[in-house]
């Protein structure tokens, strides 16, 4: 069976936060989180990554090698639940609207 795509925000449950790679300028993942409704508990990181995007003007620079300056946009995580759910989530850096300015975490895709 293949993944089911979301794309619906998600609630850190407040007092949650991993805080591991944050000194590396990673978002503090949250270890509990809302969706639906129903709180979710993250038991484990299966793996992480990070998009790069031309930078306008905001966010986190990175050189690559000479080129066009690009920025961090979106820090993606793959989970499992502790209910045995294995989850894409991703942290939006920098909301594309004014709608989206609080909704800064998301759930993609439950695999």
């Amino acid at each position: 069976m293949g993944a089911q795509f979301l794309a619906e925000p998600i609630e850190p449950v407040a007092g949650s936060i991993i805080a591991d790679g944050m000194a590396a300028g990673e978002p503090g993942l949250p270890e509990r989180f809302i969706w639906r409704g129903e709180e979710h508990c993250i038991a484990q990181v299966l793996e992480k990554w990070a998009d790069s995007r031309p930078d306008r003007g905001a966010g986190k620079a990175v050189s690559h090698g000479g080129g066009k300056a690009l920025y961090r946009g979106r820090h993606w995580f793959r989970v499992r639940t502790e209910a045995g759910a294995v989850m894409r989530i991703y942290f939006e850096r920098h909301p594309r609207s004014r709608q989206q300015a609080k909704a800064r975490w998301w759930l993609y895709a439950i695999e």
